[in-house]
């Protein structure tokens, strides 16, 4: 039998806990001396402070675990409920770095204000015969487009591949309104006559379509992982104001390196204007 220092020591937590715990009923001592107070527990009991410790740390309230315990819950339980916590805390640290990137990003945009205007080349973009693949983001910030593009890519070059069928130019990632949502389009260049002589249309489990041509875009590069785009978007929007010109939609994002490392990456912004 241990006092309750002793006790608290074995199952590592604090005195404090366990006379909480006593209070609310969930954890009582085997044995409280009517001369001194003092609580005694035995090494019994460690099984259920283990299941306390458990539950509490995968979220449950104290009330809910005084239910689950009374019901009492084997291994395998705990087990599953340990597997399906971690994976939302997981999916929960995804949604904050996401969330952290943003804010950093913004961050950038503020600082960058006031800066040197950045180097935006007005130019023609040709029309281009690409493969694609197309999907829904929930809008158009990084964290929504970014989980959504970058399978397309990697699922797109694999059918180009067991397709025989060559990539003749860098990366297009172009986006078009879809209700509340953006549409998300990924696509590279391939010949003006596909392997197997395959007009335009669906091939392959993807599209071969011709990109229209811009007449005139306002150009800018950005360097770095697209993440922290929101800077040069920003700055690509302050140019075109100030040069009297009126946007016609999103811009095209051009990739003109590409590496393992995100911040390596160099990518042309093209958006579409107009006098």
């Amino acid at each position: 039998m241990f006092a309750i220092g002793e006790f608290a020591r074995h199952g590592r937590v604090s005195v404090r806990m366990l006379r909480h715990y006593d209070a609310i009923g969930l954890l009582a001592p085997v044995r409280v001396d009517p001369a001194t107070g003092y609580r005694f527990y035995d090494a019994g009991q460690l099984s259920r402070l283990n299941r306390i410790v458990v539950l509490k740390d995968l979220g449950f309230t104290l009330l809910q675990v005084a239910s689950i315990l009374n019901e009492y819950v084997g291994t395998a339980e705990l087990r599953g409920m340990l597997m399906l916590r971690r994976a939302e805390l997981q999916q929960q640290i995804v949604i904050d770095a996401a969330r952290l990137t943003q804010v950093e990003a913004r961050m950038a945009a503020i600082e960058s204000e006031g800066s040197e205007p950045p180097a935006v080349v007005v130019k023609p973009i040709e029309a281009v015969r690409v493969a694609e693949l197309t999907g829904l983001a929930a809008g158009y910030e990084p964290r929504f487009i970014t989980p959504v593009i970058q399978p397309l890519y990697r699922e797109l070059a694999g059918l180009l591949c067991e397709a025989a069928i060559d990539v003749t130019g860098p990366g297009i990632a172009y986006y078009e309104d879809a209700g509340d949502d953006v549409k998300v389009h990924a696509a590279l260049p391939v010949a003006a006559a596909p392997i197997g002589g395959r007009a335009p249309g669906r091939a392959g489990g993807f599209d071969v379509v011709e990109l229209r041509d811009i007449p005139a875009a306002a150009t800018l590069v950005h360097c770095g992982s697209m993440d922290h785009v929101l800077p040069s978007v920003q700055a690509l929007a302050r140019w075109i104001d100030a040069s009297g010109y009126t946007s016609l939609g999103y811009a095209r994002e051009v990739t003109l390196t590409l590496s393992d490392n995100r911040d390596d990456w160099v990518t042309e912004l093209a958006e579409p204007i107009t006098n």
